[in-house]
């Protein structure tokens, strides 16, 4: 038997050899490399809220330095805000709130809706922030401006409650007049909360706020 003919034995033999010695150095799962997110992509999983269980639970954190690249770096505002949500709830990161409501703030500021709206119901709540309506309402305004539904309904809600400005009822109203959704029961939330702006607006300005976003 040649030199190459033993080699071929030997390596046929190692995984027995190793399994016998009680030395099991394969690993136990196979992990596949995982392909960085689209934005549109990143955007869709935030929107239903998937984000952090998609990173930790399903490609298993292996993305977890490509993600800061994409915020640090490349600044990226979907990245940037999975960045920061990572980091605040110690999502294959150290635990970081600081750090990681600086991000939040940092997509915010580019332009991403689900960070305004995710910053406004913090702000709204005190949720990782102290309480602060009027950041919530800020970051809420803009955020519905942009077409998301939450933010437009969150909105309308502290402007019901007592809070903000009456300048505020025209275009909280305009916003959620102009909403689309096919589910039955946000219809029918969005309508309730239409009624209650309605009651404190004049009907001419009422009138107006039912223009197209476009007119």
């Amino acid at each position: 038997m040649n030199k190459t003919q033993l080699l071929v034995c030997a390596l046929l033999l190692l995984p027995f050899a190793v399994v016998q010695a009680g030395q099991n150095t394969l690993p136990s799962r196979i992990v596949q490399a995982v392909q960085l997110y689209s934005d549109q992509e990143l955007v869709a999983l935030i929107r239903e809220n998937t984000h952090l269980q998609r990173v930790r639970d399903v490609d298993d954190c292996q993305l977890y330095q490509d993600i800061q690249a994409q915020a640090e770096v490349e600044q990226r505002p979907a990245y940037q805000f999975l960045y920061g949500d990572m980091l605040a709830y110690e999502v294959c990161y150290d635990r970081d709130v600081e750090l990681g409501v600086t991000y939040m703030k940092r997509a915010a500021e580019q332009g991403l809706a689900e960070a305004m709206e995710q910053l406004g119901r913090y702000y709204h709540t005190g949720q990782l922030v102290q309480k602060d309506l009027q950041r919530a309402i800020l970051y809420l305004r803009e955020a519905s401006a942009l077409g998301n539904l939450p933010a437009q309904k969150r909105f309308a809600d502290i402007l019901l409650s007592g809070y903000g400005s009456p300048l505020d009822y025209e275009a909280a109203y305009h916003y959620l007049h102009n909403s689309v959704t096919a589910d039955r029961s946000q219809h029918s939330a969005i309508q309730r909360r239409l009624e209650k702006l309605a009651e404190r607006l004049p009907p001419r300005i009422v009138e107006r706020a039912r223009s197209p976003l476009d007119s």
